[in-house]
């Protein structure tokens, strides 16, 4: 059952559409039963796109320092607005963007902590953290981004032909790894909805 505090926010009004309003329960998005499965399911996503597509890739669009967004400070245990490594993708399968990637490490971490962070260039970050029986994950949340929001903003910049009304679903959750954690942002895009397991 939901939470009532999340029953609240679910029906006050948005007024500041730039800050994502995330919610512990998947219903809150309101999808349809299929997204709502791609969104709730703690499997590994990158598994799930190679099981549905025949050339699955990592387009890596960005990995520098920036200041992280404002619904993502307090996640990750930071003050204030402060510098993090940012890291952006697109997991595309058979070339279609499936999935915009977010992730940020704050800038305390270290390299023994993420060993592989820096490096990853096009490699799948969601692989090299299943495999790894340090990692332990958090809960997910879940939130419909809207036009304002700055993840959509850049969005619209990388993927040009998306309608600048669209609201998407998204989903992030905590990474921890030998103290350290990162935030890992999901953003899932309309053609994920057209895909099934391929035929074995």
């Amino acid at each position: 059952m939901m939470r009532d505090l999340d029953r609240r926010q679910l029906h006050r009004p948005v007024r500041h559409t730039s800050i994502a309003q995330w919610f512990d329960h998947v219903q809150a998005v309101e999808c349809r039963p299929q997204m709502q499965d791609w969104l709730s399911n703690r499997d590994s996503l990158t598994a799930r796109l190679v099981a549905c597509c025949g050339h699955f890739r990592v387009q890596r669009l960005s990995q520098h320092k920036a200041v992280c967004l404002q619904d993502e400070y307090a996640e990750v245990g930071l003050a204030r607005r402060s510098k993090v490594v940012e890291r952006e993708v697109l997991l595309r399968c058979d070339g279609e963007a499936m999935i915009y990637g977010h992730t940020i490490v704050p800038l305390q971490a270290n390299a023994s902590q993420w060993p592989l962070f820096q490096t990853l260039g096009e490699r799948s970050l969601g692989t090299t953290l299943f495999n790894d029986h340090q990692v332990r994950r958090g809960a997910l949340s879940y939130a419909r981004l809207h036009a304002s929001h700055p993840l959509m903003q850049r969005l619209r910049r990388i993927l040009p032909d998306m309608q600048a009304s669209a609201t998407l679903p998204a989903r992030r959750s905590l990474f921890w790894r030998q103290g350290a954690c990162l935030l890992v942002t999901e953003v899932f895009l309309p053609a994920i909805g057209s895909l099934t397991p391929k035929e074995k």
